[in-house]
């Protein structure tokens, strides 16, 4: 019995300096990030039977457990995933935000200056000083574009920069994710498969930690190890090996940096709305979704100015009497063909009307050859919508196959492989290659290339207006052009127009149209009564094409209406609306931040709850133990004492 007994008290001291370890173990990581709180799991000895029952035998530690909930650590990592991502799209879409809406260097008083200028010639059209500063506005109006542009193509290296730096920091998550476990499998065989806690905390935290970079998800093993993917399920650890990613150049645009998945010498770009969570994730969605929009949306308003601009320039008279020449110069759209292309169809694209842009971007694949014909899917990326785009082959050749879509002209050739592919990006370098073409003030073209005027012999009371120009294919005028009007038949006989015009049906005030030009005769005209076109010579004070540019300031030149047939906006509106949405975003994703902060910190109060350190408990777990320990002791001391009692009997 005595030896029972001393055996209970040995059993019971041991399990409570076992839980005096464990219970010191857990204070001293109370502040150790990552760290589970443990606990030391007890089971009664197996019990002895005697004639008079079974007697127990104490107790035994069977195990150190940490006291960990899969759920809440789960619902914690995704919160926090979730929190980096808008945390890393909020800092990046801020920036964008306070480069648009400062109202000091943005592009609206750029606009406005620039727009001011072409007023000021309009008043005084034979005025240098106001022609040159026109000019000057114009450079400044396309140095605010230029740097706007690149403001947003820093952002963008920096996202390229961000993009490697995460993919870094997840390959060496990933490598000590698979070092531990290999650590993990090694201690827990060798010690009869009992439990790792802190190398298991360790691992949990870098898991934890890749979740901040990009989301991941983990499976089991029953090993013990952890197999981890991210993306559409590509593996980053799997058992004790780490496959790495990288961060590699887009095949379509080389200064684009993509993700990577790196298997062995081959690497695959994997699609960036596959990589969610994050930081990464979030830099990957920032650049698709607001950066892309926001750089294409300035290159439409920079092509939107050049080309209202320059056509109607063009119907203009500069001062030395000759027809306006282009005032902007801007890059047209760009075909970026894919480096894996294996055909050599080439792919082109030309700007067809500004007013029908978008500001999205395009991919153009090939699908082979059917019946015939040459196959293609074009992708609105914007809305992913698609269009099917097919032409006999025997067009493909030079000068190929025309296709018009949302205002660009895409011309295509014969040559394409299998699955070749294009990225059109129709205004994306508009806004940095914006600049003006015109250096001599002289070259403005302010005034209207023809004047109208009536015979001083005419004896009716019609008059005649100034007259417009909508197109100068048939200018400069070679000759007068003369209205003659033949009372009888109610009707103009137009004679020295080249081409030539046939009469024209005359109605008090209505539109006369031919050859580009179109006047306005308004009153009666007695028979014989003759109007006359002429080129406009000596036209120094006339202001009538400033006039007509003027007003493109509060024309509607962008964004098509719903059924495609109009513009829709202003230059200032569309700068408006740019403006209003990039802000409403950034105070969306400012909101959700800090949102998801609240989140992240309930969910990590009822996961510590949970495995937290509580040093209040902790401190009456020591009492708990060292009461213990002491009442074991006592045991062992009452059993000594009986030990002795039959050793004293024996004398």
């Amino acid at each position: 019995m005595g030896t029972s007994i001393f055996g209970i008290g040995i059993s019971g001291m041991n399990a409570a300096q076992a839980g005096l370890v464990t219970t010191g173990h857990n204070i001293s990581n109370a502040s150790t990030p990552g760290f589970t709180r443990q606990e030391v799991v007890q089971v009664s000895n197996t019990p002895q039977f005697t004639g008079g029952g079974f007697f127990g035998q104490g107790v035994a530690v069977s195990t150190v457990k940490r006291i960990y909930s899969d759920a809440l650590a789960n619902q914690l990592t995704l919160a926090q995933t979730q929190g980096s991502q808008l945390d890393a799209y909020n800092a990046q879409i801020t920036q964008l935000n306070n480069m648009l809406g400062d109202g000091s260097t943005g592009l609206a008083p750029a606009l406005q200056a620039f727009f001011g200028g072409v007023a000021d010639v309009a008043s005084h059209p034979e005025s240098m000083p106001s022609r040159q500063a026109l000019l000057s506005s114009a450079n400044a109006l396309s140095a605010t574009f230029q740097g706007l542009d690149q403001q947003i193509a820093d952002l963008r290296s920096g996202i390229n920069a961000g993009i490697a730096g995460s993919i870094a920091s997840i390959n060496s998550y990933a490598q000590q994710i698979a070092t531990l476990n290999h650590n993990i499998q090694v201690t827990e065989s060798s010690t009869a498969l009992q439990p790792a806690n802190d190398l298991r905390d360790q691992r949990d935290a870098l898991v934890a930690a890749l979740n901040q970079e990009v989301r991941a998800s983990v499976v089991k093993e029953s090993d013990g190890s952890y197999d981890v993917f991210v993306g559409n399920g590509q593996p980053v650890v799997v058992g004790t090996q780490a496959f790495g990613l990288v961060a590699a150049p887009s095949l379509e645009d080389p200064q684009r940096v993509d993700v990577g998945y790196q298997n062995g010498a081959t690497i695959a770009l994997l699609a960036p709305a596959s990589i969610q969570g994050g930081t990464l994730g979030g830099l990957l969605g920032f650049r698709s979704e607001s950066l892309d929009a926001v750089q294409n949306a300035l290159g439409r308003m920079a092509m939107g100015v050049a080309q209202t601009f320059n056509d109607q320039h063009a119907l203009g008279q500069d001062l030395n009497g000759a027809l306006g020449k282009p005032f902007f110069k801007v890059a047209g759209p760009a075909v970026l063909p894919s480096t894996k292309n294996a055909g050599n169809a080439a792919v082109t694209a030309a700007l067809q009307n500004v007013g029908t842009l978008t500001t999205s971007d395009y991919r153009l694949q090939y699908n082979g050859a059917a019946g015939g014909n040459e196959t293609f899917t074009l992708t609105r990326i914007s809305d992913g919508v698609t269009t099917a785009v097919a032409f006999p082959t025997a067009t493909a050749s030079p000068p190929g196959f025309n296709y018009n879509v949302d205002g660009i002209t895409l011309n295509l050739s014969a040559g394409a492989a299998l699955n070749d592919s294009w990225l059109i990006e129709p205004t994306r370098f508009g806004a940095g290659s914006l600049g003006v073409a015109l250096t001599d003030p002289a070259a403005i073209a302010a005034a209207s290339p023809i004047r109208t005027g009536a015979a001083l012999s005419n004896s009716g009371s019609a008059t005649i207006s100034p007259g417009s120009v909508s197109s100068v294919a048939s200018l400069p005028l070679p000759g007068t052009v003369t209205l003659k009007y033949d009372a009888a038949a109610s009707q103009f006989v137009v004679s020295g127009a080249a081409p030539a015009a046939g009469p024209v049906a005359y109605a008090s005030g209505s539109n006369i149209s031919f050859n580009g030009m179109s006047i306005a005769i308004t009153g009666t005209p007695a028979n014989g009564d003759v109007f006359t076109i002429d080129r406009n010579t000596n036209g120094v004070g006339d202001n009538r094409n400033a006039l007509a540019l003027g007003t493109l300031q509060t024309a509607n030149t962008l964004g098509q209406s719903a059924g495609g047939s109009r513009p829709t906006t202003t230059f200032q509106g569309a700068y408006s609306q740019l403006v209003n949405q990039t802000g409403n975003m950034a105070r969306q994703t400012g909101v959700m931040a800090t949102a998801q902060k609240n989140v992240i910190a309930q969910d990590l109060q009822a996961q510590q709850s949970v495995s937290g350190v509580n040093l209040d408990e902790e401190a009456a777990n020591l009492l708990r133990y060292q009461q213990a320990y002491q009442a074991s002791g006592k045991m062992m001391q009452i059993a000594s004492t009986l030990f002795q009692t039959v050793l004293d009997l024996g004398k």
